[in-house]
């Protein structure tokens, strides 16, 4: 009887043994057992798939990730950066003396959550800059064409009513529009966005700064969560270029990540399109 006590006991001392062995294995902050991977996701495992790129700790396959981020200016290079502008034909675009490296790293100082994160910082940017580039046409617009045209006050939204005679069309690099959006992002950059919209279209500064409003509010989560670039697309234009929209319009957003991931050296990950 004390024998058969005993063993019960043990197997007891070795069923709790293995329950916290097994939440240490599936453990989603890189506390993994010996010779087992921390992937990119922060899941443990001994896959390809867990050791393989953006693998943070253990018995990785992949070069690690950099000890530190980089900061945002040493990843968006003049070079980078120019390498944007001056690929527009038309040197009449309204945007090619309005967008400026300058005005962007002055405008991501208010966002220093902005691609922070050792795997996916590059990824981030590249993202950002694919979207900007395809919304703006290369820098080459800062307002939407025959935006004037576009009925874009959403009457319903009650926190954030149109102003008579203003107009909520796409504007800067993302093409913020709607006055639901125009109202918060002016509430939170620090100017009128519902009775002066046409601010974001004249300072370059408060352009980027929407941009980069709408990308931290919508987009950035699903970044740092690895969802993938075509989940970007979603976030930022779904209803007109995934599922029953128009297939295909994201080719061009999807073409311009994979470019700007080759140029910082990046890999562009899985789920590319929507």
């Amino acid at each position: 009887m004390a024998t058969s006590t005993s063993m019960m006991n043990l197997l007891s001392v070795i069923g709790i043994l293995l329950g916290v062995l097994s939440q240490t294995i599936v453990s989603q902050n890189c506390g993994c057992g010996p010779n087992i991977c921390c992937s990119r996701y922060g899941n443990c495992g001994t896959t390809n798939q867990s050791c393989a790129v953006g693998c943070q700790q253990g018995p990785c396959t992949a070069t690690p990730p950099a000890a530190k981020n980089v900061s945002i200016s040493d990843i968006v290079t003049p070079t980078f950066f120019n390498g944007i502008i001056t690929s527009i034909a038309d040197s009449a675009c309204a945007g090619k003396d309005f967008y400026s490296r300058k005005a962007f790293l002055d405008a991501v100082k208010s966002y220093p959550q902005f691609a922070k994160g050792r795997i996916y910082q590059k990824q981030e940017v590249a993202a950002f800059f694919a979207h900007v580039t395809h919304e703006t046409e290369q820098f080459c617009y800062i307002e939407e064409i025959n935006g004037a045209s576009m009925d874009y006050c959403d009457k319903t939204s009650t926190q954030y009513p149109c102003a008579p005679g203003k107009l909520y069309y796409g504007r800067g690099p993302l093409m913020l529009s709607w006055n639901y959006n125009y109202g918060p992002a002016g509430k939170s950059i620090g100017f009128d966005g519902l009775n002066k919209p046409e601010t974001v279209a004249k300072d370059p500064v408060i352009s980027f700064k929407t941009a980069l409003w709408f990308w931290m509010n919508n987009v950035h989560s699903v970044i740092i969560s690895g969802q993938g670039f075509g989940e970007t697309i979603r976030a930022i234009n779904g209803a007109i270029e995934c599922n029953e929209g128009d297939p295909g319009r994201d080719f061009l957003r999807v073409d311009y990540y994979m470019t700007y991931c080759t140029q910082l050296g990046v890999p562009p990950g899985d789920n590319l399109r929507c």
